[in-house]
């Protein structure tokens, strides 16, 4: 717990999309990072790849977490977002998720992917 939050890391890896349709039937959904606090909480949760609530699947370049809000704070790796980097072999790179070393920074990467998630749940 943190704050008003509850969060629960998953055991088991999938999609962004299977992420998100777990944490909504946990009641909950992806992880919304609204501060660096914050970040740095959920990064002592695991050393592992994970999925957050962040997409551009909408409008690429318009980055917009699950709960319809523009992101306040972020922690992007450098040189990230990139899309791919123009990368013909990767897909399109419209979710994001924290890197599993360093800083725990984010990167976007295809929304197919699979690894594991961190789901958000408010406590009010």
């Amino acid at each position: 717990m943190f704050g008003c939050s509850c969060y629960y890391l998953s055991t088991s890896s999938g999609s962004w999309d299977e992420g998100r349709e777990d944490c909504r039937n946990r009641g909950g959904d992806l992880l919304v990072i609204d501060s660096a606090d914050e970040q740095k909480y959920v990064s002592a949760l695991t050393e592992k790849f994970v999925w957050i609530g962040l997409n551009d699947k909408d409008t690429e370049g318009s980055w917009k977490w699950v709960d319809g809000s523009s992101p306040s704070f972020t922690y992007w790796s450098k040189a990230q977002p990139d899309n791919g980097g123009g990368n013909p072999r990767l897909r399109e790179e419209d979710c994001a998720y924290i890197l599993s070393s360093g800083q725990r920074l984010w990167n976007d990467l295809s929304c197919s992917a699979s690894m594991q998630w961190i789901c958000e749940k408010s406590t009010n």
